[in-house]
């Protein structure tokens, strides 16, 4: 029989706090499951594994404990009954949400999806919803909270809130769709009933929370591809990955940090994007074999091209820390090379993508070419996407007006 108990993780976290976890050992292996608390130490009873008096909802918190504790024991029975042997990773697949009812609090099936995500290797969904998680949480004053109550009454104070604290629509939209992802998620899981659902009423398409896309034309791109980095050091690295993505149909800052030397052949770039795990081939121009060249140069001893992971094999969540850490350099010295470029626009990751596009569709590119180029599902996505880059065009429309006929 495995040994299962509640207990305090002996990392603290940074209000001194510890995760009050469900750990499990069997065969001298040991697995840890959250709960959706965190206690400190003067409010926790070791031997009695749960909140003592001093925590101010001890009664119904160790109510809740117990259920945990409880369906641990039941689930692990029943893994007896159905095999001989077992290991963890198999009563870890039993345990998790999917056949995880006894519990209709929000949060801690949202922690649950957040959990998934991070074994998925969806770091950027995860670090999404950890904001909103504690954002929503912050405004809850906890994590008690059931699927009934989040109703439209509360979104709407919640948007009140979140508004009281400077939010913007962009901002409030992302907290809001993730919450309605943790209730979608719950429905198909038939953790919630659908006529529960709250977002038939609270409707998350009135917040303009598309953002303004930024695109360079072709001569502010000719200016920065022939602007002399070489007396800038410091910017060489940025500079490379900004036109290196325009000419790769404007790679992803994401994929390109994670390009392998064993992506590319004699004249070709193949990979999958992250975002859409669509699959590319792309021809290499001599701007792209100019960079790949002078990196093969200075290659290091990963088997990534470009030097910004410092190691092979990294986690997810080691990957998304380095990618955070690395696009804010990236991005920051962009704004540098505007300034050196005479370039007002503010330069941005993105905006090597979007001129990609904006280009193709100065130069006559039919909008059908463009959205595949840039790996799109369906044309409208396209016709929006381009829609919102330029409006040059209806400038010089409107420049008409102030000729003399």
């Amino acid at each position: 029989m495995a040994s299962i108990k509640i207990i305090l993780k002996k990392k603290a976290l940074a209000d001194g706090s510890y995760p009050v976890c469900l750990r499990i050992t069997k065969n001298r292996k040991t697995k840890y499951f959250k709960s959706i608390y965190n206690a400190f130490p003067e409010e926790w009873d070791n031997r009695s594994q749960s909140f003592n008096k001093r925590n101010s909802n001890h009664i119904q918190n160790n109510r809740l404990l117990l259920k945990f504790k409880d369906r641990a024991y039941k689930v692990y029975s029943q893994l007896e009954m159905e095999k001989e042997h077992f290991s963890l990773e198999d009563f870890e697949k039993a345990f998790r949400i999917n056949e995880n009812p006894t519990t209709n609090n929000f949060f801690y099936f949202w922690h649950e999806l957040i959990s998934e995500m991070i074994n998925a290797g969806r770091t950027g969904n995860a670090r999404s919803h950890d904001d909103s998680f504690n954002a929503l949480k912050k405004f809850n004053g906890g994590t008690q909270l059931t699927f009934g109550e989040v109703n439209v009454a509360l979104l709407s104070k919640y948007e009140s809130y979140l508004r009281s604290k400077g939010g913007t629509d962009g901002g409030i939209s992302v907290r809001m769709r993730n919450i309605r992802r943790v209730y979608n998620a719950a429905i198909e899981r038939d953790l919630v009933a659908p006529e529960k659902y709250p977002f038939k009423k609270y409707r998350i398409s009135k917040f303009k929370s598309r953002s303004t896309k930024l695109a360079l034309d072709m001569d502010e791109i000719n200016r920065i591809i022939s602007f002399d980095i070489s007396g800038h050091p410091s910017l060489v690295n940025s500079y490379n990955y900004f036109v290196f993505s325009f000419f790769t149909r404007g790679m992803n800052f994401a994929d390109i940090m994670k390009l392998r030397w064993q992506d590319i052949d004699t004249d070709t770039i193949r990979y999958t994007r992250s975002k859409t795990k669509g699959n590319f081939r792309i021809k290499i121009l001599p701007p792209v074999q100019k960079i790949l060249d002078y990196y093969k140069t200075i290659q290091s001893d990963t088997k990534y091209v470009f030097p910004i992971l410092k190691s092979d094999n990294q986690s997810p969540t080691q990957l998304e820390d380095a990618k955070k850490q690395a696009l804010k350099v990236f991005n920051q010295r962009l704004k540098e090379i505007a300034v050196l470029c005479n370039i007002k626009k503010r330069l941005s990751s993105y905006v090597a993508r979007h001129s990609f596009a904006n280009c193709l569709k100065q130069k006559g590119v039919a909008t059908d070419i463009i959205s595949e180029s840039l790996g799109h599902q369906n044309l409208a996505i396209t016709q929006v996407y381009l829609k919102e880059l330029d409006n040059s065009l209806l400038d010089k429309a409107a420049e008409l007006l102030l000729k003399v006929s």
